[in-house]
Protein backbone atom coordinates (compact mmCIF):
# COMPACT_ATOMS: atom_id res chain seq x y z
CA UNK A 1 0.00 0.00 0.00
CA UNK A 2 1.01 3.43 -0.82
CA UNK A 3 1.03 6.43 1.44
CA UNK A 4 0.07 10.00 -0.02
CA UNK A 5 0.10 13.26 1.39
CA UNK A 6 -2.38 15.81 0.54
CA UNK A 7 -0.12 18.83 1.07
CA UNK A 8 2.47 16.82 -1.81
CA UNK A 9 1.15 18.76 -5.43
CA UNK A 10 2.44 16.19 -7.40
CA UNK A 11 -0.50 14.11 -5.90
CA UNK A 12 -3.01 16.90 -6.11
CA UNK A 13 -2.37 16.53 -9.93
CA UNK A 14 -2.58 12.95 -10.07
CA UNK A 15 -5.55 11.15 -11.47
CA UNK A 16 -5.48 8.73 -7.92
CA UNK A 17 -6.32 12.12 -6.12
CA UNK A 18 -8.76 13.26 -9.01
CA UNK A 19 -10.78 10.05 -9.37
CA UNK A 20 -11.13 10.40 -5.44
CA UNK A 21 -12.29 14.05 -5.51
CA UNK A 22 -14.88 12.66 -7.84
CA UNK A 23 -16.16 9.96 -5.72
CA UNK A 24 -16.15 12.77 -2.75
CA UNK A 25 -16.96 16.01 -4.51
CA UNK A 26 -18.81 17.46 -0.81
CA UNK A 27 -17.03 18.59 2.30
CA UNK A 28 -17.52 17.32 5.88
CA UNK A 29 -15.62 18.99 9.23
CA UNK A 30 -14.11 16.88 11.68
CA UNK A 31 -12.82 18.46 15.13
CA UNK A 32 -10.43 16.94 17.43
CA UNK A 33 -11.74 16.67 21.23
CA UNK A 34 -8.79 15.97 23.67
CA UNK A 35 -9.04 16.19 27.26
CA UNK A 36 -7.88 14.24 30.45
CA UNK A 37 -9.37 13.68 34.51
CA UNK A 38 -12.73 13.53 32.94
CA UNK A 39 -13.42 16.44 30.75
CA UNK A 40 -11.09 18.68 32.81
CA UNK A 41 -7.70 18.99 31.55
CA UNK A 42 -7.63 20.27 28.30
CA UNK A 43 -4.57 17.96 26.27
CA UNK A 44 -2.22 20.58 24.20
CA UNK A 45 0.22 19.25 21.82
CA UNK A 46 -1.62 15.81 20.94
CA UNK A 47 -0.28 15.22 17.60
CA UNK A 48 -2.87 13.92 15.18
CA UNK A 49 -2.56 12.43 11.32
CA UNK A 50 -6.56 11.83 9.74
CA UNK A 51 -6.48 9.58 6.35
CA UNK A 52 -8.42 7.36 4.48
CA UNK A 53 -8.09 4.61 2.31
CA UNK A 54 -8.91 4.62 -1.55
CA UNK A 55 -7.71 1.86 -4.31
CA UNK A 56 -5.65 0.78 -1.74
CA UNK A 57 -3.31 3.39 -1.02
CA UNK A 58 -3.60 5.45 1.81
CA UNK A 59 -4.20 8.93 1.14
CA UNK A 60 -3.34 11.67 4.64
CA UNK A 61 -5.60 14.11 4.83
CA UNK A 62 -4.05 16.18 7.93
CA UNK A 63 -1.48 16.10 10.37
CA UNK A 64 -1.51 18.37 13.18
CA UNK A 65 -1.59 19.09 17.25
CA UNK A 66 -3.90 20.00 19.52
CA UNK A 67 -3.89 23.62 20.53
CA UNK A 68 -4.12 24.94 24.53
CA UNK A 69 -7.69 24.16 24.33
CA UNK A 70 -7.39 20.71 23.84
CA UNK A 71 -8.76 21.35 20.34
CA UNK A 72 -8.56 21.35 16.28
CA UNK A 73 -11.36 22.80 14.70
CA UNK A 74 -12.74 22.06 11.48
CA UNK A 75 -10.29 19.93 9.49
CA UNK A 76 -12.20 19.37 6.16
CA UNK A 77 -12.55 16.68 4.84
CA UNK A 78 -13.86 15.25 1.59
CA UNK A 79 -17.01 13.49 1.73
CA UNK A 80 -19.24 11.91 -0.70
CA UNK A 81 -22.38 13.99 -1.90
CA UNK A 82 -25.77 13.08 -0.43
CA UNK A 83 -28.27 11.22 -2.39
CA UNK A 84 -31.25 13.45 -2.20
CA UNK A 85 -33.42 10.36 -3.79
CA UNK A 86 -32.47 8.58 -0.04
CA UNK A 87 -31.80 10.25 2.65
CA UNK A 88 -32.89 7.56 5.06
CA UNK A 89 -29.00 6.37 4.16
CA UNK A 90 -26.81 8.89 4.05
CA UNK A 91 -23.43 8.55 1.82
CA UNK A 92 -20.45 8.38 4.29
CA UNK A 93 -16.93 8.01 3.83
CA UNK A 94 -14.40 6.12 6.71
CA UNK A 95 -11.55 8.29 7.77
CA UNK A 96 -9.03 6.92 10.31
CA UNK A 97 -7.72 9.35 12.83
CA UNK A 98 -4.43 8.57 14.56
CA UNK A 99 -3.38 9.90 17.83
CA UNK A 100 0.16 10.23 19.35
CA UNK A 101 1.19 11.67 22.87
CA UNK A 102 4.67 11.11 23.39
CA UNK A 103 4.47 12.42 27.09
CA UNK A 104 2.89 9.53 28.18
CA UNK A 105 3.72 6.85 25.01
CA UNK A 106 -0.04 7.10 23.79
CA UNK A 107 -0.40 5.69 20.68
CA UNK A 108 -4.35 5.18 19.40
CA UNK A 109 -6.62 4.90 16.05
CA UNK A 110 -10.31 5.67 16.06
CA UNK A 111 -12.11 5.27 13.37
CA UNK A 112 -15.03 7.67 12.21
CA UNK A 113 -17.81 8.09 9.29
CA UNK A 114 -17.66 11.57 7.62
CA UNK A 115 -21.09 12.94 6.01
CA UNK A 116 -21.26 16.09 3.90
CA UNK A 117 -22.06 19.21 5.57
CA UNK A 118 -22.02 17.39 9.04
CA UNK A 119 -19.26 18.19 11.48
CA UNK A 120 -17.81 15.04 13.57
CA UNK A 121 -16.45 16.00 16.82
CA UNK A 122 -13.99 12.83 18.32
CA UNK A 123 -13.35 12.89 21.90
CA UNK A 124 -9.59 11.88 22.84
CA UNK A 125 -9.86 10.69 26.74
CA UNK A 126 -5.68 10.80 27.68
CA UNK A 127 -5.14 8.83 30.97
CA UNK A 128 -3.38 11.02 33.45
CA UNK A 129 -0.04 9.92 34.78
CA UNK A 130 0.60 9.49 37.98
CA UNK A 131 3.56 10.01 39.61
CA UNK A 132 5.19 7.61 42.27
CA UNK A 133 3.50 9.51 45.54
CA UNK A 134 0.17 8.66 43.50
CA UNK A 135 -0.24 12.75 42.59
CA UNK A 136 -1.58 13.42 39.40
CA UNK A 137 0.42 15.38 36.98
CA UNK A 138 0.18 16.76 33.56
Amino acid sequence: MNTYNIIDSSFINSSLYKDFIKANSSNGFLRIRAYSINEALPIEGLRVVVSTIYNNNKIVFFEGETDSSGLINRIKLPTPESDTDNLVIPKTINYKIEVFYDELGLNRTYEVNMYENICVVQNINVPPKTLEVGVLWQ
